[in-house]
């Protein structure tokens, strides 16, 4: 029976691979020792033409229906990872069937939570790790995603100038709808509080909450976070007529939460005394978009707003205000970003991503220029930076080696 693959684009060297192994027993030669996370099924990564690949073992039912959640899911622009294949029609040497296998492209410089945990960590890491979690909660209901199994360990996770963004890895139970009711909204926070009590609780026992860190109080406010964004995107608010800069407002502290606000609903009460106020549309990626417009730069949101602060400050500082803007960001682009990033050594490239290593290269000029009174040319930034702090971070795209589940866990949940 000869296999059937069901691909976006086939890479005709996906077929070398030993499929009629089971995927537990692939030999060494093609996997990638990437950090993975706690998961039910059998998921290995594996080297392909200079590319990494999730490959997750599965029923083909479900490895279909995944497949198909997780194209739809990337179609609404959606933090979750690419699909690329289901492999069905399995076939063992003995002429036994095997399960289908789920091939998805691995998120370069993400990590599952466990590997997030194991690293030397400042104390607000864990929260603002958590919290990515929420955001991302959010993002999918207001899209009408259904996730049915909300968890830490069905997440992935990646640097996002100093905080994290949050990617779905794991869409089994996912399912899309028109609008989410609030029970199907409620069922969802009662299983991701019932998974990340859980998984917190593997972190108290191995030793990594402070005493005196309670799991499921820390869950408690987790869905306290989730609830305050929530009704800040979606709550109505009431005002009168005099404070109209209100809507203004509004809108900045949504902006500030990196979603656009496509459409308002304004209403007011019968006699005109009071205006109420709701966000119809909204969506993330406010930041992102404008500098993938401006530069073709795709990065995270906060990366991104970081990055356009550092134009804005280019062009304020060039004195053109007046100039056309993408000029203005083409040059920011060929003088400032690609010179600072292209400075460090090939070997320490594969540290952070360009746009994080950016971002830390202006925190640490910042820093320079604070603790020596004076403003610190960029150059003499990076090459401290370079010399004293890339080298001591890890290696967050090359291969770790070893499983998360065997990597013991320092960090400290601070919430």
């Amino acid at each position: 029976m000869p296999l059937d693959i069901s691909a976006i684009k086939l890479d005709p060297a996906m077929l070398d691979l030993p499929w009629d192994l089971p995927l537990e027993d692939w030999p060494e030669s093609h996997l990638a020792a990437l950090p993975r996370g706690i998961s039910r099924h059998v998921v290995r990564f594996v080297k392909l033409n200079g590319k990494v690949l999730a490959i997750k073992e599965i029923a083909e039912p479900l490895a279909r229906r995944e497949f198909q959640t997780l194209r739809n899911l990337r179609r609404l622009d959606l933090p979750a990872v690419k699909p690329l294949a289901v492999v069905a029609g399995r076939i063992d040497a003995d002429g036994e069937p095997l399960d289908a296998c789920l091939v998805t492209q691995h998120l370069k410089f993400s990590l599952p939570y466990r590997a997030v945990f194991s690293q030397r960590m400042r104390p607000d890491t864990a929260r603002r790790t958590l919290d990515a979690l929420a955001v991302l909660l959010v993002r999918l209901h207001l899209t009408g995603c259904f996730w049915g199994d909300v968890s830490l360990s069905n997440t992935l996770f990646r640097r996002d100038a100093g905080d994290f963004a949050a990617y779905l890895v794991d869409a089994e139970t996912a399912e899309l709808h028109p609008e989410l009711s609030r029970g199907q909204r409620e069922h969802d926070l009662y299983v991701a509080h019932g998974n990340i009590a859980g998984e917190l609780m593997d972190l108290e026992a191995a030793g990594a909450l402070d005493e005196g860190e309670d799991p499921i109080e820390i869950a408690n406010r987790i869905m306290h976070r989730y609830e305050l964004l929530w009704d800040e995107l979606t709550g109505e608010e009431r005002f009168e007529q005099g404070d109209r800069w209100r809507v203004d407002e509004r809108m900045r502290r949504l902006n500030n939460l990196g979603f656009d606000v496509d459409e308002l609903e304004m209403t007011t009460d019968f006699d005109g005394a009071y205006i109420r106020i709701q966000p119809k549309v909204v969506d993330a990626g406010h930041h992102s978009r404008r500098l993938m417009r401006l530069t073709g730069l795709d990065v995270e949101e906060n990366q991104a707003r970081r990055l356009l602060n550092d134009l804005d400050a280019y062009r304020a500082g060039t004195d053109r205000q007046d100039e056309d803007e993408e000029l203005v960001a083409h040059d920011w682009l060929s003088r400032i970003y690609e010179p600072i990033t292209r400075s460090v050594p090939r070997e320490l490239r594969t540290k952070l991503e360009p746009a994080e290593l950016f971002h830390e290269i202006l925190e640490h000029r910042w820093y320079l220029s604070e603790r020596r009174g004076h403003d610190i040319p960029i150059e003499d930034a990076v090459e401290d930076y370079v010399a004293t702090v890339l080298p001591t971070k890890p290696d967050e795209i090359s291969v770790l080696g070893v499983d998360t589940e065997e990597i013991p866990i320092r960090a400290r949940i601070s919430i």
